[in-house]
């Protein structure tokens, strides 16, 4: 699941001006195997890792191999080669190799419609006939994106989220017509396991350990429903969690389910490289490595971290398009876990870098060094490259036509009114706060820049007739380089008149915040709530909220084609009454509003029993019970979280086992279990248990 872990980012992400180029000189005098190490430990140091590992892999050799961190902080225990992670969306590039090794087989057409080999997927959206194997491997499906509904659960590897999605699909709709853009989308990768299973009749597991890993005398390559010993698998820490956190299960295994060793993930670069024509023809590997993101809408052609093959997030990686070699990438991040693999088939050479926290992003950066400084130690490349440098931003006149470009503009969850005013423009936080809220002068040639110059602003009218926000921009992670980054931020958008008694009623909803109540309680989304909260931003006199297009007072749709980052996971609302409640659903699951959720019980003795529907519980935390100690009594596979007023975990008994909490004044808690179960809960005074 690329870059959920971003969610995360801007809180580990720390802006020194320190660049890889005075890392590079620092290491000077070490070894190839010393600078490895040294920045492994930056990662664990500096971006909130507690566990890396990474390898190079060289003509099927094994050349390099190290780790940094600890796999068990609990015990010390230390990694070793054959410590397992999970990969994230790495585990794309399994899937993707398992539908071309069925294409070599001569049971599949990437270019025949998906409906002849799954008849039963359907969509509420006639276009759905014209996607296609390609279109989901190159992310031009159309489709909104993911369902994260129950899909990374804790010590559980129910495939609930995987078993349904036929059936969700069928009431859904496209953003985009089928090739017309590629945008980063799980759930075409979900529909590609559906696709392998139906087509070899084997269950992806299977089909994984048969014809991949068995054939690789791969030993720690794994999905959730495999048996494994799960002590392999290197501990995973949230911050202000103290103890270590269960075992997370990705469960949506082609699009993020595999476990794996970073000398085996690399070592799987042999074959994705063609280099195992008995498992990958070199045809059809090569295919996967051709500009898929040619073939539809893309920012113009610029040195970018992203540009799509069929599974590769990248076939033209910088930097190392800027000696001229090709690199493939595919990052990918779950909750905890994080991945990178870059392969480079001119060299017959590729890298692996896994970690448990952290994110892909220092992934990629740190595979991207081992693999320079092994290129140029080859004498391959003759040095490596300084990192770029940039001059503050100069300010000139800005032409009159420009003001074209001011008015309302939507990206997913806002919508913001640009304004052109002295040659200067103000933008909100990109990238999760990686680029920060800032303003951006003119300084000619149709662009306006950061005050430091890392960051060019300008506006693309694309063939679609849509005009975006372009945004250019190098990134540096101290100690570890730099990425260059180039997509589209916002699409302009047309004012969209609705009625005063429609503007009233989602004005009634601005700010509310909304919780999921049918989130199995051992997701681990609750340690990391933004998938299971949702706060309304509503531009009621534009016609807009959360950059969707109101419809009525009840309905809400996506409008935004944004190829690239911001276009991806996309959703429509809908509000709907229960029991006098006005529910929230989006993206297949169902929100409480706040101003609903009661305070919790101030007896001394209460019960909390889940309903038959078996929804969550949320309770507010008010003066009548903050600063007490609760106990709860609850089932086997029920349990209970508590946060403070910042949204902050305080407990979760899902992790720790635990019984007791003290409660945060303004905070909440949730129940979660099966149907039926009943929560015995006590409060008291005093320290926890």
């Amino acid at each position: 699941m690329k870059k959920i872990g971003s969610l995360l980012l801007a809180a580990v992400l720390t802006v020194v001006p320190m660049t890889s180029s005075f890392a590079q000189e620092s290491h000077s005098n070490l070894s190839p195997e010393e600078k490895a190490k040294q920045w492994a430990t930056t990662v664990v140091t500096d971006y909130g890792a507690s566990a890396v590992q990474y390898a190079i892999v060289d003509h099927g050799k094994v050349i390099l191999s190290g780790h940094a961190g600890i796999k068990n902080q609990a015990t010390k225990e230390k990694i070793t080669p054959d410590t397992m992670f999970g990969i994230g969306s790495v585990s794309k590039m399994y899937v993707s190799s398992a539908v071309m090794m069925l294409v070599d087989a001569g049971k599949i057409d990437i270019d025949q419609p998906l409906t002849t080999y799954i008849p039963d997927f359907k969509m509420a959206d006639e276009r759905y006939t014209k996607i296609t194997p390609r279109t989901l491997l190159n992310h031009s499906s159309g489709l909104y994106g993911s369902h994260y509904h129950n899909s990374i659960l804790f010590d559980d590897n129910d495939t609930q989220n995987y078993d349904n999605l036929l059936k969700e699909l069928q009431t859904e709709h496209l953003k985009a017509d089928p090739g017309a853009f590629s945008v980063y989308s799980n759930d075409s990768f979900q529909l590609l396991e559906v696709l392998v299973e139906r087509v070899s009749g084997m269950s992806y597991s299977e089909f994984v350990k048969t014809r991949i890993s068995d054939p690789m005398k791969f030993k720690s390559t794994h999905t959730p429903l495999d048996q494994f010993d799960r002590k392999q698998l290197s501990k995973t820490y949230f911050p202000g969690i103290e103890s270590a956190l269960p075992v997370e299960n990705a469960n949506i295994l082609g699009t993020g389910g595999i476990y794996s060793t970073a000398e085996e993930l690399a070592t799987f670069g042999d074959v994705l490289m063609g280099n195992k024509p008995e498992l990958l023809s070199e045809k059809s590997a090569q295919a996967m490595q051709k500009d898929e993101y040619r073939n539809g809408i893309w920012v113009p052609e610029e040195r970018n971290t992203t540009n799509y093959g069929l599974g590769w997030d990248a076939v033209n990686l910088a930097p190392f398009s800027d000696y001229g070699i090709k690199a493939l990438s595919k990052g990918g991040d779950t909750i905890m876990y994080h991945a990178d693999l870059i392969s480079l088939p001119g060299y017959d050479m590729s890298a692996a870098v896994v970690s448990a926290g952290g994110s892909s992003l220092y992934n990629t950066q740190l595979a991207t060094q081992l693999l320079l400084e092994e290129l140029k130690d080859q004498g391959k490349i003759k040095k490596i490259l300084p990192d770029q440098t940039f001059k503050p931003a100069v300010q000139v006149n800005i032409p009159a036509e420009m003001k074209q470009y001011a008015g309302l503009y939507g990206t997913l969850d806002k919508t913001i009114q640009l304004e052109l005013k002295n040659g200067k423009m103000d933008l909100p936080d990109i990238l999760g706060g990686i680029i920060p809220a800032q303003t951006y002068v003119y300084t000619g040639k149709q662009q306006f820049t950061s005050k430091d110059g890392s960051t060019i602003i300008s506006f693309d009218k694309q063939t679609n007739g849509k005009t975006y926000i372009k945004v250019n921009t190098t990134v540096s992670f101290p100690g570890l380089g730099q990425a260059a980054m180039v997509f589209y931020e916002y699409q302009k958008l047309s004012k969209n008149k609705v009625s005063t008694a429609v503007q009233q009623a989602w004005k009634a909803r601005d700010g509310k915040r909304y919780y999921a109540v049918d989130e199995k309680i051992n997701s681990a989304f609750y340690i990391a709530p933004s998938i299971l909260t949702k706060t309304l931003a509503v531009d009621a006199s534009n016609g807009y909220v959360n950059g969707d297009k109101i419809i009525d007072q009840n309905h809400a749709v996506n409008v935004a084609q944004i190829p690239v980052m911001t276009g991806r996971d996309t959703f429509d609302f809908e509000f709907v009454k229960q029991n006098k409640v006005e529910y929230l659903k989006t993206s297949k699951q169902l929100y409480i509003p706040e101003d609903a959720i009661s305070p919790l019980s101030k007896d001394k003795s209460s019960t909390i029993t889940i309903a038959s529907n078996g929804h969550a519980k949320w309770f507010k935390i008010d003066k009548n019970t903050a600063g007490k100690t609760i106990n709860v009594d609850y089932p086997n596979n029920a349990g209970f979280v508590v946060y403070d007023a910042k949204g902050n975990v305080v407990e979760s008994s899902i992790i720790t086992s635990k019984k007791s909490a003290v409660l945060p004044e303004n905070g909440l808690i949730v129940f979660g279990g099966q149907a039926g179960n009943v929560f015995k809960v006590t409060l008291g005074q005093g320290t926890t248990k």
